[in-house]
């Protein structure tokens, strides 16, 4: 059966029970198209209620991309738009970063300022209910429009969080949220400190601005930096570029291939912003995508120390992809590799000075890209199996949260925050580097 034979079985309402097979059917590549069509009609005429045949072929591309890989998707309409209000970095709701693991919505960070912060909601945090219903079993796009909502309406979350063994209750109000992805500050007044929290739309225009506030500040150059890649999910992959060029003289930044050939080499220019001066860049296994780019950029062009955990390990890109009637398709094309031909798919980034986490509290069951069904496998790896999750740590001790720093750390060497005290170590010389 040919494309246009079966898109015209698709249009019609046959009442048989049986169809017949056309000759040589299936020796045809189209033959499973086919076989969708037969059922799609088998369903219209036979199923025990009148069904909607644009939900269901919906449903169907859903399927047919959700066996790619984690990270393509079939959008329809609302949910472009939505996605495209996500890149802008203005949306409503309660202001939490998640990913969808397990059945359950891990928190990667509450966004600062927002009402999920404000209730005391941590990375780490698994989302069970939303309103009374439990996420489990329900798409990750149904969950996040049921968060999200009118300002000033409520919504009620359950959350599963480590080392405690009934679950919490927070109930937030909803805000329109405009999320600002760069915050700085200066560390004793030494050094630069310099936060990224996720690569949108306007993010390198940010830094630059964080930038010269800083040196506004100082009233100098800037010769100290820490970048702190934590909890970044990553982004647009030109943003995060842009933003690597500026702590860099030149040479490669990323390259990209598809289906093992080279398509293009992206290099940095030679007038960035902070292109010397001793720099550390902290990441951990919430570090993904686009801010893992930027890590391995610095490292391999031994710009940076990078301290922290091994991040996540999504080295695969995103083409976004507009079609008929609103929708669009998110479609894995290409994997990046780092200046030293370095690939981080399924591998993650490696730092250099490796902070092991001290409470089971920080790392709640850590998943990375390799742990995902259905992941693009590592280069030379046999397969996409999930693989076996990393253990926790032991018991939680008494004490105060060990979280990531927030938008002004107190204490750059005494406070809670180790990668980020090892860090300034670093950066002023008390601890030797790379």
């Amino acid at each position: 059966m040919g494309v246009v034979a079966a898109v015209a079985y698709l249009g019609g309402l046959s009442t048989q029970v049986g169809l017949a097979h056309a000759s040589g059917e299936q020796d045809s590549p189209y033959a499973l198209l086919g076989q969708l069509a037969r059922v799609l009609v088998l369903i219209e005429n036979q199923y025990v209620e009148p069904v909607d045949r644009a939900r269901l072929l919906q449903g169907g591309i859903k399927g047919m991309v959700a066996e790619l890989d984690p990270h393509s998707a079939y959008l329809p309409a609302q949910d472009y738009r939505q996605f495209q209000s996500d890149t802008e970095g203005r949306f409503g709701g309660v202001g939490v970063e998640i990913e969808f693991r397990d059945d359950q919505l891990l928190v990667l960070a509450p966004i600062e300022g927002s009402p999920a912060e404000r209730a005391g909601i941590r990375p780490g945090d698994r989302i069970v209910s939303i309103d009374g219903r439990e996420v489990r079993g329900r798409s990750t796009d149904e969950l996040v429009k049921q968060m999200r909502g009118a300002p000033g309406t409520k919504v009620r979350l359950g959350v599963r969080r480590e080392g405690r063994a009934a679950p919490l209750s927070f109930e937030l109000t909803r805000e329109v949220i405009q999320v600002t992805s760069v915050s700085h500050a200066w560390l004793d007044g030494q050094v630069a400190y310099l936060r990224v929290k996720a690569f949108q739309s306007g993010t390198h225009s940010e830094l630059l601005r964080a930038i010269a506030a800083l040196r506004s500040e100082a009233g100098g150059p800037i010769s100290k930096v820490i970048l702190d890649l934590r909890n970044n999910p990553g982004g647009l992959v030109d943003e995060s570029s842009a933003v690597a060029d500026e702590f860099l003289g030149g040479g490669a930044i990323y390259s990209v291939r598809h289906r093992g050939k080279v398509v293009s080499e992206v290099r940095a220019n030679a007038g960035g912003a902070l292109r010397s001066g001793a720099m550390v860049v902290l990441v951990n296994e919430y570090s993904a995508s686009a801010a893992e780019l930027v890590a391995g950029a610095l490292q391999d062009q031994r710009r940076a120390t990078i301290v922290g955990a091994p991040t996540f390990g999504k080295g695969s890109v995103q083409s976004i992809l507009s079609l008929p009637g609103g929708a669009g398709l998110r479609l894995t094309t290409m994997r990046y590799y780092t200046p030293n031909g370095q690939a981080i798919q399924a591998r993650g980034v490696k730092p250099d000075v490796l902070v092991q986490a001290l409470r089971a509290s920080e790392t709640p069951g850590i998943v990375r890209e390799a742990d995902l069904p259905n992941h693009l496998p590592a280069e030379g790896a046999p397969g996409s199996q999930p693989a076996a999750k990393p253990a926790a740590p032991s018991e939680d001790a008494p004490g105060t949260y060990l979280g990531v720093a927030r938008e002004v750390p107190k204490d750059p060497t005494g406070g809670p925050d180790v990668a980020l005290s090892i860090g300034y170590q670093i950066v002023t010389g008390v601890l030797k580097g790379r």
